[in-house]
């Protein structure tokens, strides 16, 4: 009966969670609802502590039977961030996910690796700073740039994130992409 009770508060509070404003919502929630991916970033460093943070959420990532099968290259140098994605400015940051396999076929490792960047993705923008996920620039990097980089040798490129400081007071909630409703992509049966 008590495990039975826990379900069910559990249940009620991830629905009721569900029905939160961006304004309501505290905490990892409240980076969720207040997140957007933008465009735009200012030159900047980021700090040596808030980037070691931001990777240890990627490390802390959830995997399939645990294996981590993530390999994280962390490119700061402008001029070859700027080959991957020509918009990087001074100070942004990309960090490569790579795993073993062609990052096309290899499902466990691509889903593991999505796990990692949406922790590395939310855990900037829990910093302050604006993060972009990119799935466009991989085969550029798989066919041209995994030696200068130093993704190890049986790895591919599957994802990267874009790190990099953003304009102050941008009214996240707006500026993001519509959402569609959830009543158009959940199915309760």
């Amino acid at each position: 009966m008590k495990k039975l009770c826990v379900i069910i508060v559990f249940t009620i509070t991830a629905l009721g969670c569900l029905q939160l404003t961006a304004q309501e919502a505290g905490g990892t929630a409240s980076v969720i609802f207040n997140h957007y991916s933008p465009r735009t970033f200012l030159a900047g460093a980021i700090p040596a502590a808030d980037l070691d943070a931001i990777i240890q959420a990627g490390v802390r990532a959830p995997s399939a039977a645990n294996l981590q099968p993530w390999r994280f290259t962390v490119v700061r140098t402008l001029s070859l961030a700027q080959k991957i994605v020509p918009q990087t400015v001074e100070g942004n940051v990309l960090i490569i996910v790579s795993a073993a396999g062609d990052g096309k076929t290899n499902t466990r490792e691509i889903i593991d690796c999505s796990l990692a960047v949406e922790n590395i993705y939310l855990a900037a923008q829990s910093l302050g700073y604006g993060s972009r996920i990119y799935t466009g620039p991989i085969n550029n990097i798989n066919s041209n740039f995994k030696s200068d980089l130093g993704i190890p040798a049986g790895n591919n490129a599957v994802v990267l994130v874009r790190i990099g400081r953003v304009q102050a007071g941008v009214d996240a909630v707006s500026a993001a992409s519509p959402r569609k409703k959830a009543e158009e992509v959940v199915t309760y049966k």
